[in-house]
């Protein structure tokens, strides 16, 4: 598999997992992850088969071709609907109420969207900061690897938009552990610790006479 665009990438070849959706994209999995593809196409794009030879194009011109060798097997399911992520209500108030509150991320910021729709799920939120740039925030109750990796790969999806890039991250979470942390940090993920109690307004048991 070979990809063509603002960089090159090869594949050498081997047995994969090759997905392509109603929304036409194209993605390129193995067995060595769970979740991430080795690499994708994200609509708007389009499908060529050629015997042998698929070829997937975006309107950037950007290509990945894809050399079949052999079918191992072969299926289409209907998925229906999408009913959407439903969150545990911690984890949903927390989003509702940093977008009441975006400015705790910062003097300036402002809300573009909740829920911003990406080709691989929503962002929770969308964000512009005190220069107008992009910023996609992640939020979780306990900040684990899981969410760094989730974030990233919203990251480097959405930094393909050039009417999005470039789109910086924030990783919020009530906790966050250390090594989510140091993982976000080397990827240029800011963290940000919430405090749940604060955003609802509640002051600190501390500061009460009963």
């Amino acid at each position: 598999m070979d990809y063509v665009g603002r960089l090159t990438a090869h594949l050498p070849m081997a047995q994969r997992l090759l997905l392509v959706k109603s929304d036409g994209s194209v993605s390129v999995h193995s067995d060595d992850r769970a979740y991430k593809p080795l690499n994708w196409m994200s609509p708007p794009c389009w499908l060529i088969e050629d015997h042998d030879v698929w070829t997937v194009q975006n309107k950037a011109g950007e290509k990945l071709v894809i050399t079949v060798d052999e079918v191992l097997h072969d299926s289409k399911h209907e998925l229906g609907a999408e009913p959407g992520l439903v969150k545990d209500g911690v984890e949903s108030h927390l989003q509702e109420l940093l977008a009441e509150h975006v400015t705790t991320l910062g003097d300036g910021w402002s809300l573009v969207r909740r829920e911003f729709p990406t080709a691989i799920g929503p962002v929770d939120l969308m964000c512009r900061d005190d220069a107008g740039k992009s910023v996609a925030v992640e939020i979780k109750r306990r900040g684990e690897i899981d969410g760094v990796e989730q974030l990233t790969r919203y990251l480097e999806l959405l930094n393909r938009d050039p009417l999005l890039a470039p789109v910086a991250g924030v990783f919020a979470a009530q906790q966050i552990k250390p090594q989510a942390r140091t993982l976000a940090e080397d990827r240029g993920i800011r963290c940000v610790v919430l405090d749940y109690d604060k955003l609802r307004g509640i002051e600190p048991d501390e500061y009460r006479l009963f």
